[in-house]
């Protein structure tokens, strides 16, 4: 697995990598907008330019991509659907550009409205996504969720049923999240538990659709349902799930990507990756 981490783009997208090889990472996760505003500045040649020189000269890849928290595929909420599907447009615009290849997706929340009808507006929402980006090569990678609140995505089925049902879904890939994975009731923390969750996923999606992966660890316990991250093993899920992991040659060559909490210093990053790779068996 290549191990990195989700860095800033405070002052450029290009800084991103500046930030990763600062903590060791060889692989990356970025937002390539703002993720606290809808409002996009249009990529520049220069924006582009300095982005592809700094990730050749750091060798940091594959970049990953994570749609901006604001998106809400699944929402009955007309204007806000709307405004998701075009910026959703936008970012995977952007990561063609930047030739990233993947976009991380929460699939959405149906806000009461239930979950088939819910499943129903992220599939339309997709296949207008992909009606608009024909021939692209970036791809949507749809994120494992708790299953907090309303948000969909906290089984595998809901995953499956949208790779089969969303127009154009051969397209689309998955992103497995430790953290969500274990708070939706998927035991990650023993051989015999690990071995059946990822034997559930292979079963329902297939192994080979699953492109990237969030490792953090849960501050809620199991099937908890609550989104909240914490440092590698010092959650629920502790070190064995995570050497379990790592140690999966089906996985190998994945980005294994933190978003575990981190200080101005990055100093959290540059620990957690210390502690990843101390579990990897050696060759």
């Amino acid at each position: 697995m290549r191990l990195g981490a989700h860095e800033s783009i405070g002052g450029g997208l290009h800084r991103a990598f500046d930030r990763g090889q600062e903590v060791g990472c060889d692989a990356l996760q970025i937002f390539v907008k703002s993720n606290r505003s809808w409002a996009v500045k249009p990529l520049t040649a220069k924006d582009i330019a300095l982005f592809k020189a700094r990730q050749e000269e750091t060798g940091i890849h594959p970049v990953v991509a994570h749609t901006s928290y604001l998106l809400n595929l699944g929402t009955p909420d007309e204007t806000l659907w709307r405004r998701s599907v075009d910026t959703l447009i936008i970012e995977l615009e952007r990561c063609e550009a930047l030739d990233i290849p993947y976009l991380v997706l929460h699939p959405g929340s149906h806000v009461g409205s239930g979950e088939e009808a819910g499943l129903l507006r992220v599939a339309q929402g997709l296949g207008e996504v992909h009606a608009a980006t024909t021939g692209y090569r970036a791809q949507i990678l749809l994120e494992t969720t708790a299953g907090q609140g309303t948000n969909l995505g906290y089984r595998f089925e809901h995953l499956a049923w949208l790779l089969a049902h969303a127009p154009e879904g051969e397209r689309l890939g998955i992103c497995l999240d430790t953290c969500h994975v274990f708070a939706a009731g998927y035991e990650l923390r023993t051989p015999e538990g690990y071995a059946e969750t990822l034997t559930a996923f292979d079963d329902l999606i297939g192994l080979e659709r699953l492109k990237a992966v969030h490792l953090n660890d849960s501050k809620g316990p199991f099937g908890s349902r609550k989104d909240r991250h914490a440092h590698i093993g010092q959650g629920h899920i502790g070190l064995e799930g995570f050497r379990l992991l790592l140690n999966d040659s089906r996985l190998d060559g994945l980005p294994g990507l933190l978003e575990t909490p981190k200080s101005k210093d990055l100093h959290e990053d540059k620990e957690n990756l210390a502690v990843l790779r101390s579990l990897c068996m050696s060759d």
